[in-house]
């Protein structure tokens, strides 16, 4: 196993590592939109999801990886009513490229924001 962490995207907010490698395969911890200094993106999800991809592409270029390399999602959403929205950013970020996905409608995230991130792929 290896771990992942680049300055390119906020630490760890917990006993964590931003993402791990293991036979090839990068498995990120979920991804909030933070700033790589550690301060909340406020705004529409659109703007959240955006910041929240700008931390996994750090995450992934460090482990070596891209977004077009990822097959697996699970996204968490604060409200699911912010799904249609949630999906045109998710889309845009992934340009044709379409990795397995899950997402759900959670009670709470961390620090109150609107969506998580993870990614599973290929390194």
């Amino acid at each position: 196993m290896k771990a992942v962490s680049t300055t390119n995207a906020p630490a760890a907010i917990g006993p964590y590592v931003q993402g791990m490698i293991v036979n090839g395969i990068f498995y990120s911890s979920g991804q909030i939109p933070l700033t790589p200094a550690g301060e909340v993106v406020e705004g529409s999800i659109t703007e959240q999801t955006a910041q929240v991809f700008a931390n996994l592409e750090a995450v992934l270029t460090e482990a070596g990886s891209s977004l077009n390399q990822v097959v697996k999602t699970l996204v968490f959403l604060k409200d699911m009513n912010d799904f249609a929205e949630f999906n045109d950013a998710y889309d845009k970020h992934f340009a044709g490229h379409k990795p397995a996905r899950s997402a759900v409608e959670v009670a709470r995230l961390p620090k109150d924001v609107k969506v998580e991130i993870e990614v599973i792929a290929e390194v």
